[in-house]
């Protein structure tokens, strides 16, 4: 299985609205998303790719770990998600996603994602992060994602 991770940002006049842009601007706003905490199994392949290609038909449910920051503005939002995967095969996402820069939620998952390797009895690489931010002027509402989609949608039915 390939998990892809994907991030986008978005500006609209409703929280929901901006939320929704980001996840088009990121690829993945026609599906159902369905959040997992954070274990990347033993037999995936993580690549950053940007936004996602065709992950199936609009409807169906996708699986995914999300950072996800949404606020009124004038605010800024920032999302970051950092994963690293061991030498025994499994592997960790972490997610932050706050009203703050950048630099701010980096740090964070960082500290995050370290916390949690430490918690395992893994060998793991150097995790790898991906950090996207946005600005909301008066009157608009802003969010920014980092989604890590596993693998193609599915059928909910």
């Amino acid at each position: 299985m390939t998990i892809r991770v994907v991030w986008g940002t978005g500006t609209a006049p409703t929280e929901m609205a901006a939320y929704d842009a980001a996840l088009a601007d990121a690829g993945v706003h026609n599906y159902n998303l369905v959040t997992v905490s954070s274990v990347i199994p033993a037999d995936a392949d993580v690549e950053a790719v940007g936004t996602a290609s065709d992950l199936g038909p609009a409807g169906n449910r996708l699986t995914v770990v999300e950072a996800h920051a949404n606020a009124a503005g004038p605010r800024h939002v920032s999302a970051a998600l950092a994963w690293a995967e061991s030498d025994e095969g499994p592997g960790l996402f972490y997610e932050v996603a706050d009203e703050t820069d950048a630099a701010d939620v980096e740090s964070r998952v960082r500290a995050g994602i370290d916390a949690g390797m430490d918690l395992r009895d893994w060998s793991f690489d150097d995790a790898t992060v991906r950090t996207t931010s946005t600005e909301a002027d008066a009157g608009e509402y802003a969010a920014a994602v980092v989604v890590a989609a596993y693998g193609d949608s599915e059928p909910i039915l």
